[in-house]
């Protein structure tokens, strides 16, 4: 919960006022009052360096009966209004909308519009709010701000407001393209999500959003993150599309040396597929928000690594130097594979982050947590610099991050559609396996491979194992898939570990995506 002090009395005095300078864009004329310098992204890092040069405050959690005691589905019976969305006298093609404070979100944030450089903080109203069946018999304070917001922009008809992007809780945020439903969410920031001590989540303490203007097809939003271990000036610029896409800046102070910080992190969720299936009576043969992380490397390889519910928390490193990009990808996109009538698992975004400017040394670090059902995120993804952040310094770190749902296009070379495993022995055999041998069968398709057909004998498989023996492989053409089918069979010692790799190749020519997988034997 943020500090209340200032705040509350100047949420109070402008309690009675707020909503009419919304309607009013000569209010502070009106007044005679000097009008300012605007209100720009250089007075958030203004405030996060103040904010870092104190202790930090550790949010007061209660919450005023009965907010504070509300369960998931008292908390869903509470609605904004939607005839009372803020940004509409701009008369730009935003709305928002905020979201109520109770169930797990009890750490208000304060909410502010900008409207010709002034910023205005939205006092809390209960009339802002449709509270279904729930009672609140006693009135609530109007300095009790709110959980978050959403913006709502017409992505797939001109004439309805679909949901665009949503903050709610820590420095959560998820955001879509036309035609796309809510999976996976990026973050702020994300601080010792491995390291021994316990993780970390900083929060997004108060936003200002830009009043549009009526031809803005851009909608920017400037937040104040806080935490222990650092505070933070962040400034995203969303550009609504097929594909939405946020430029996202940050400004970053530390209190403290941070050694184990995740730039970018991506957070989503893997219960089931094909290349890892799990003894079930579920329907649905898949059951997950991102199937893969794919990468770019500095030196320009593709990487395509398939997601697992591990059966203990693991932990892949992929070391480089100025990452072109990363992402957590729904590469899956066929309904018959999902079944889901509800969670429409085959239309959930892939999140890419493309870094702006040098990154320097490091890895991109993906946690893979183990799961019982598909209501927990088990996944992490997030760039981690060699160097920590020290107190003292000002580190700015700008990225692009794209609602990615054509993933045929992410580049031109063949992908990895299919990864299974099965015991490395001839179909219909009854002969018993082998735990420490394995086969890895892997579909790519895409690029140029349709063009190879007819002239399979030119295609070559090259696999390698960090630890183990590589005993048989083959690869075959795929009518099924206009591809190649290619097989790895490896043998390992119990209690080792290996990282596989396998491309297709043409002469001196790579054909294909980098595909990586990890092999543990008990």
């Amino acid at each position: 919960m943020t500090p209340l002090s200032r705040r509350t009395l100047l949420q109070s005095l402008l309690a009675a006022t707020a909503l009419s300078a919304f309607s009013h864009p000569v209010f502070a004329q009106q007044t005679g009052v000097p009008q300012p310098n605007p209100f720009r992204y250089e007075d958030v890092v203004r405030r996060a360096r103040e904010l870092a040069s104190a202790p930090f405050e550790a949010p007061v959690s209660q919450l005023p009966e009965p907010l504070n005691r509300l369960s998931f589905d008292d908390y869903r019976d509470i609605r904004f209004r939607t005839d009372r969305a803020l940004l509409g006298t701009g008369k730009g093609p935003f709305r928002m909308q905020l979201f109520h404070l109770g169930f797990l979100y009890q750490r208000p944030v304060t909410v502010n519009v900008i409207r010709d450089g002034v910023p205005t903080p939205v006092p809390y109203q209960r009339e802002l709010f449709d509270y279904g069946r729930n009672k609140i018999e006693r009135p609530l304070p109007v300095n009790l701000g709110f959980a978050g917001f959403r913006l709502h922009y017409p992505l797939n008809n001109p004439k309805v407001l679909d949901e665009l992007i949503a903050f709610l809780g820590a420095s959560y945020f998820r955001f879509l393209g036309s035609d796309q439903k809510y999976g996976l969410s990026a973050r702020g920031l994300a601080i010792n999500v491995e390291g021994g001590e316990a993780e970390e989540f900083p929060h997004f303490r108060e936003f200002w959003i830009e009043m549009p203007k009526p031809n803005d097809e851009r909608a920017i939003v400037y937040a104040l993150l806080d935490s222990p271990s650092v505070a933070g000036a962040y400034r995203f610029d969303i550009y609504p599309s097929k594909e939405t896409t946020l430029d996202v800046t940050a400004t970053l102070f530390p209190r403290q040396t941070i050694t184990n910080v995740g730039v970018a992190p991506l957070t989503s969720m893997y219960l089931d597929g094909e290349n890892d299936r799990k003894p079930t009576d579920d329907y649905r043969l898949e059951i997950h928000d991102s199937d893969g992380l794919l990468m770019q490397s500095g030196a320009g390889e593709w990487i395509w690594r398939p997601l697992r519910n591990p059966s203990k928390k693991t932990i892949s490193s992929f070391s480089d130097n100025n990452p072109r990009g990363f992402g957590l990808m729904q590469r899956d996109r066929v309904f018959e594979h999902y079944q889901d009538l509800e969670a429409h698992y085959h239309q959930r975004p892939g999140y890419w982050v493309e870094p702006i400017g040098q990154w320097g040394e490091g890895w991109v670090e993906l946690v893979e947590i183990p799961t019982p059902d598909e209501t927990h995120d088990n996944i992490v993804a997030y760039w981690q610099p060699n160097r920590p952040f020290e107190p003292g310094q000002e580190v700015v770190i700008s990225y692009r991050l794209r609602a990615a749902a054509a993933v045929g296009a992410m580049h031109p070379g063949g992908k990895v559609v299919n990864t299974f495993q099965t015991p490395p022995r001839a179909s219909g055999s009854n002969a018993p396996s082998d735990p420490r041998h394995r086969r890895f069968i892997v579909d790519f398709a895409g690029g140029n491979l349709a063009y190879y057909l007819s002239a399979p004998d030119q295609v070559q498989l090259i696999p390698s194992t960090s630890v183990g023996q590589i005993t048989n492989t083959f690869v075959m053409p795929n009518p099924h898939t206009q591809g190649f089918r290619a097989a790895i069979d490896v043998k390992l010692e119990p209690g080792q570990s290996t990282d596989l790799r396998a491309f297709l190749r043409a002469g001196n020519r790579a054909l294909t995506e980098t595909w990586t997988y990890p092999w543990f034997v008990e």
